[in-house]
């Protein structure tokens, strides 16, 4: 028997992840939903985009949607079209909160001015760029189709069309000493403008680096020791220049926050839509956990056939309660520990709070429990411990 959770959400707000699986080439590190195809239908796609978009409002009546986020892939692979025939759905189904931010991921190579200038009038207002480094050298290992010269101009164009524009790095790569990334970071903040994600490279399973390391073939990656220091000074150069961590890999200033990763991170409900896109939204009072076929082809004749989601299950308190700890922990602001109690009176063992408390990994006080600069480090074991 599954609890109702009527207004949880609320605490999170409502938002819609688009997600566009189509890449130039696959990047060796990359473990999302991307596929390499020569050519792409855009009119199918943004019709059954549409479709799905229609199917889940009719789903979320009444809400109020505060953020669009079209990831991938490279969704700046799509035509503005698609784009905008996306939005004009997303208008049509909910109301657009006064102050919605409409997130675009963007790939150097497929950035120019004139298909920015389309994205901004079908109501695109910020734009994420997967720059991922500022040395010509790691760009070609870890497989980036762009040279650090289209980065930059890349970078200018977003600036000059979009007022908000976020870009992301990896740290901790091959041969990459603590010095280099001193100096890499320090360029980085001064192009920065309002919000940066710095993700240490970590070598997942499926990937054609996952391969190589196994054959011994992935040379020269950091000791976990110069790991640890290239984070530590990642928060002390960020937050030197006014764009601290406001969770474990994102940082800016206050107010220039992704809007639509807090709604993940305050444990919000938010639809996904497009091939392998994930979802939680909150139906008649019960919480359902959604996920899409995976396969473009499999999902683009289920969403045209009616509905594209693979997974559609419903989440008891103590599921709900773990995965907001899991994602609340993230942001240096913690969870709301009456909130979590709410979902499973179970959650937070005493003992165990206070014993990581007293390693120093945790902090608790007015009502919440968060991880402390030293858990951040640890935060997977962390977590582990503190879920049942």
């Amino acid at each position: 028997m599954n609890a109702r959770f009527d207004e949880d959400w609320r605490h999170g707000g409502f938002g819609l992840y688009v997600h566009w699986p189509f890449c130039e080439a696959k990047c060796p590190y990359c473990d999302f939903n991307s596929h390499v195809v020569a050519q792409v239908d855009q009119a199918r796609w943004a019709r059954a985009l549409v479709r799905e978009v229609e199917r889940v409002g009719r789903l979320t009546p009444g809400r109020v949607l505060n953020s669009v986020f079209f990831g991938g892939g490279t969704p700046s692979l799509m035509a503005p079209e698609t784009v905008a025939a996306v939005l004009d759905a997303v208008r049509r189904t909910w109301t657009l909160a006064n102050d919605i931010e409409i997130t675009l991921e963007a790939n150097p190579r497929s950035v120019e001015a004139g298909r920015f200038r389309g994205f901004v009038e079908a109501g695109v207002n910020r734009v994420s760029m997967g720059i991922q480094s500022l040395r010509s050298d790691d760009l070609r290992r870890l497989g980036r189709l762009h040279t650090v010269a289209e980065a930059r101009q890349a970078f200018d164009v977003a600036r000059s069309v979009f007022d908000r524009v976020s870009f992301d790095l990896i740290y901790a790569r091959q041969d990459q000493r603590l010095e280099d990334w001193r100096a890499e970071l320090g360029e980085a903040l001064s192009m920065a403008v309002d919000h940066l994600s710095l993700y240490q490279l970590t070598i997942e399973q499926g990937t054609a680096f996952h391969d190589r390391a196994k054959r011994g073939g992935l040379k020269g990656l950091p000791e976990e020791g110069l790991a640890a220091d290239m984070y530590d000074l990642t928060q002390e150069l960020c937050e030197a220049a006014g764009m601290p961590a406001y969770e474990v890999s994102n940082h800016a200033p206050s107010g220039s926050e992704s809007r639509h990763n807090l709604i993940y991170w305050h444990y919000g409900d938010y639809a996904g839509v497009g091939p392998g896109a994930h979802g939680r939204m909150t139906i008649d009072g019960i919480k359902y956990a959604t996920e899409a076929w995976t396969a473009p082809g499999k999902w683009i004749e289920q969403a045209e056939a009616g509905s594209g989601d693979q997974v559609f299950d419903p989440l008891s308190g103590a599921d709900q309660a773990g995965e907001y700890m899991m994602m609340g922990l993230r942001v240096t602001e913690g969870i709301d520990v009456d909130r979590l109690r709410r979902l499973s009176p179970k959650a937070l063992p005493e003992n165990t709070c206070r014993s990581l408390e007293d390693m120093g990994l945790l902090w608790r006080g007015d009502g919440r429990l968060g991880v402390t600069k030293q858990g951040r480090l640890l935060l997977n074991s962390v977590i582990a411990e503190l879920l049942p």
